[in-house]
């Protein structure tokens, strides 16, 4: 048995959690709705203010599937209680970022401005020139909108230079002067 699988989800005040036949499930709480649509073979139950995920039997595809789904319920809950986060540092010589409207401006070496512009379910805050907050109810959202952002100037090994998440560490290397 699946040890995440198989732990209940307590669902916290103010959130409500239906389940239709076709295990479309939809939570709605403080923050916003969350809606997906999860595996037909992974039952989910709904009793008494806690989600139980269970499996029909233990073939490798149902044990896999019994975990994901479990977290991806749970991250829904989390999401519409809390949402999430992701906090992304820039630095480099003259780079910075600023918020003009519903646009990220950014400064990043380049001949130009790189512009982001929001999407639904996205927030974007920049509290200085050198840091940038995604926020958002759907952890894949925004976990994939950091990783966009990022990927405008990743950061480079040599002198640091670029957008970097704020908990990674980048793995220096010496110049080429350096190895003789």
């Amino acid at each position: 048995m699946s040890r995440i699988g198989r732990a209940p989800i307590t669902i916290p005040a103010g959130v409500e959690v239906k389940v239709d036949e076709h295990n479309h499930i939809t939570v709605t709480g403080p923050k916003g709705t969350l809606e997906r649509t999860l595996v037909p073979q992974i039952k989910v139950d709904v009793d008494a203010g806690v989600i139980h995920v269970s499996r029909p039997d233990d073939t490798k595809e149902n044990r896999s599937l019994h975990g994901l789904t479990r977290t991806l319920v749970d991250n829904m809950v989390i999401g519409v209680t809390n949402g999430f986060e992701k906090k992304l540092e820039i630095n480099g010589v003259g780079y910075r970022a600023s918020k003009e409207g519903k646009n990220l401006v950014m400064n990043l070496g380049f001949s130009h401005q790189v512009i982001v512009p929001e999407t639904d379910g996205i927030q974007i805050d920049v509290p200085d020139a050198n840091h940038i907050v995604i926020k958002g109810i759907d952890k894949q959202k925004v976990g994939q909108f950091a990783a966009e952002v990022r990927g405008k100037r990743p950061p480079e090994p040599y002198k640091g230079k670029g957008i970097k998440y704020d908990y990674e560490v980048i793995r220096r290397k010496e110049g080429k002067t350096g190895a003789k």
